[in-house]
Parts: C-alpha cells; structure tokens; sequence
C-alpha cells in the first residue's frame, strides 16, 4: 500500500483566510456531510467541493470543526503521545446498538441459545485463533487448522504453532477479566501467543532491547511506522496499563472507545519484536471482556480484519499522519464489529437450518440429537474422517459421552475406524453407510 499523502498545515495567513466562511451555509453543509464520513485529506481533495473554497481551505474548516469537538488523551509526557478522537453520528450510532447487542442485556442473550453457547464460543475462538495467526503470516488453511484444534493434535509448524498459542491464549482471557491491566499480564499475554514461533526464543514474553524494528507494508516494502525507541517502552507501557485501569466519572471514555485506543497503542508502542498485532487484539478482547461485553468472546474480529488488511493499515497511518487522530482507527474497528456481529448472527441462522435439517436422523431409533449430527456430518461429507476428542470439542461434551456415542454408532456399523498410532484412532463413514442407515430407519415405521 502505498503512504498516502499527509495532509497540508496551516499557517497563520491560511487561518485568517478561512474565517469569512465560518457563517456560509453551503460551507457548514459540506463542512457537516465530510465530517460525519470522517474523510482523510487524500479523499477529501478529490470529491466535489463548493466553488467558493478550495480543497484546503475546506480541510482546515474542517480540522477547524474536528478540533473544537473532540476529547484530549494525553497517554505519556515523556516522550510524548496524545490522541484525540471525535464522536461522529455513526460512531455514536454504533456504540449505542453495540450497548444493545453485546453486553448483559435481553437482546444480546436472546441471540445465542443457552443449549449451544458453548458450541458456538469453541467455534468463534477457533475462528478468532486461526484468522489473528493468518494476519501474522501464518499459512495453515483454515479447514485443516480447525481440525488441529478439534482433535488437539499437536502443532506441526510454526504457522501451527501460532495458531494453537493464539487459541489458548484467547480461551484464557476470559479467566483474566477481573483483574486488572498490569506489565505482567501484557507479557504473559505475549509469551502465551508466541511460545515456540520466534527465531530467538529470548524475546518471547519481553519488551524489545533495541530499535531495529519498523512496521513494513508487506506490498511495497516500505516504512510505514517507525515504533518508540526501546528505552521508553517499559514506562510508556506502564502509562497504558494506567489508562487501561483507571475509571473516573468525570472522565468517562466509553469501553469500546478505550479498547479500540488500547489496541491502536501496542501497535503505534510496538513493544516487541514480534506479536505486537496478536497481543493488541487479545487486550481488546480482554478489556471488553472485563466491561460485561460477553458476546464479543463469540465474535471473530481478526477474521473480519483478514478480509481487509489495507484498510486496517491505512487507519494506523491515517492516524499517525493526521497529529494521531485516532477516530480513523475507530472508525475501522467498528465497522469490522459490525461485520463480525453480522457474520456472528449468519452462523447462528445457519446452525438452526442445520438443526431442521437433523428431522430425518432424529426420527431414527437408538440415535440421539448428538449421533444425528454426527451422521448428517457424514452425510454431507463421506470423506470424513475425525477422533472422539475431536467430537467431545464439536460437540461440547466430556469424552466418555463422546465416546460412547461414536462406540454406538461403530456398533450400528454406521462407522469404521483406523488405528493411526498408538494413541489415535480414526473414524469414518463405513462402506455400508448407507445400506445400514437405510435399514434401521425403516425399523421405525
């Protein structure tokens, strides 16, 4: 991707040239309708303007607007980081339905059945887990990942090894969301998810010692962010976990807004040599996690964050280039929650038709809800092939019940099984699948 231009700075002359158009209706409008879309400068310049301003004057009307309403972070004195953030309509709009959907309410707990929450919570780590290691360049596919974890194999690379680091760290934090932020919990967070993936195994679980690290656009080659030098880390990082903590009723920050900022600073920070974008995503789950937000634990946000990289690195420079603005950040991190929580009630919708779809199996003796699963799983996919803990995970069962069910079906003849080693045992569809599904359905009429 290529940086894109950062925007023009007023002098004094420009000011006083823009104060004639303070009261121009036609002026507000524009001034208004940019706003709300929160355009960055390189977009701004391009699209139709009134006549009676340029591109720029429009622009510093506009950071004129920006600045009188936005909130002051100041996270460090020395060295120096401040932030802003500007509450648009539609980032009020989203917090609002988010407050709806994801916290302790009704309507978010009329979304997930209490019969398959923890069905759905396996799925969604596994999903969070598989896309967080991809962006980092993992390069397991997604099916044989899941499979990984489904039958808790061992990893077998180091893109296999992320994603199982990933997984259980994320399945971790929901232990951790009653304490609070502190150092120590940012570096165990960090050598959970990067145990066994470094090339020097020293800098797993601690800050960088030196300064030759820089965020590279993987397309170009370029230098896209050069991080703090690593004497100010530990304090800086210190800093954060102080604004992560604090809550003061006079100066309230909305959960979402502050993990969204806490997300945006270990990756500006950079602590480490590398994790630094898997460590930020796990504390944001993290902090909404210990602010009652329990569906996002079901949400994928990497996944959705996968399906546009550049737009995820285009938020970080537009921030950095516009005097760290981070509402560009903000702007990109809800609109992949509102994907996540969109593909999140997809899933659900698809879980239920699957459930209609069991009507034929269930009405078949001696099978219970969780056998006919497993056989309309065979049935759409005759390669199959899967062990008990595979299904005690799927399934979201102890492995004696899992064991038993696969022990029953065996015993139906409905499946075969491959001894893999000493310890695995594969099971699959049997060559008479389908001639003894057959039979003993008719045995129910």
């Amino acid at each position: 991707m290529k940086i894109p231009e950062a925007p023009p700075k007023p002098n004094e002359s420009a000011l006083q040239d823009i104060l004639q158009y303070l009261n121009n209706a036609e002026v507000n409008k524009a001034t208004k309708e940019f706003n709300a879309r929160y355009l960055y400068w390189s977009e701004l310049k391009h699209r139709p303007i009134p006549g009676i301003v340029t591109h720029e004057q429009l622009w510093f009307l506009l950071k004129l607007s920006r600045g009188l309403g936005s909130e002051q972070l100041k996270i460090s004195e020395i060295p120096s980081i401040e932030l802003t953030y500007y509450l648009t309509p539609y980032i009020q709009e989203k917090l609002h339905n988010f407050d709806l959907n994801l916290g302790g309410t009704l309507e978010s707990h009329n979304i997930i059945g209490k019969d398959h929450q923890q069905q759905y919570l396996i799925n969604s780590v596994m999903e969070e887990a598989i896309a967080s290691s991809q962006l980092e360049g993992a390069s397991t596919t997604r099916k044989e990942a899941k499979k990984m974890l489904m039958q808790e194999r061992e990893p077998r690379d180091k893109s296999e090894q992320m994603i199982f680091n990933n997984y259980k760290t994320i399945k971790k934090l929901s232990s951790m969301k009653n304490e609070k932020l502190m150092i120590e919990s940012i570096l165990s967070i960090h050598a959970s998810m990067t145990e066994n993936t470094l090339d020097d195994p020293d800098n797993v679980g601690v800050f960088r010692r030196s300064d030759d690290i820089y965020v590279i656009d993987n397309m170009s080659g370029e230098i896209v962010h050069t991080p703090l030098k690593h004497i100010h880390i530990a304090k800086v990082m210190q800093n954060l976990c102080d604004f992560a903590n604090e809550k003061h009723d006079d100066d309230f920050i909305h959960p979402i807004i502050k993990a969204t900022i806490l997300h945006f600073l270990i990756g500006y920070i950079h602590p480490f040599v590398d994790g630094n974008g898997r460590t930020a995503r796990a504390i944001f789950y993290w902090y909404l996690l210990s602010n009652n937000y329990w569906l996002i634990e079901y949400m994928s946000i990497s996944r959705m964050i996968k399906d546009s990289p550049a737009q995820y690195s285009q938020a970080y420079i537009y921030t950095e280039l516009d005097d760290n603005d981070v509402t560009y950040f903000l702007n990109y991190q809800l609109k992949t929650m509102d994907n996540a929580f969109k593909s999140l009630k997809k899933y659900i919708s698809m879980k239920i038709e699957e459930k209609k779809q069991l009507y034929d199996f269930k009405k078949i003796p001696r099978i219970n809800e969780r056998q006919s699963y497993i056989l309309k799983w065979l049935s759409d996919d005759p390669k199959m092939t899967f062990t008990i803990k595979e299904m005690e995970n799927r399934l979201s069962v102890v492995y004696q019940t899992a064991r038993n069910d696969i022990m029953n079906l065996e015993e139906l003849g409905l499946l075969g099984k491959n001894k893999v080693d000493k310890k695995k045992i594969l099971y699959y569809r049997s060559d008479r699948f389908d001639e003894v599904l057959k039979k003993i359905s008719s045995g129910s009429s």
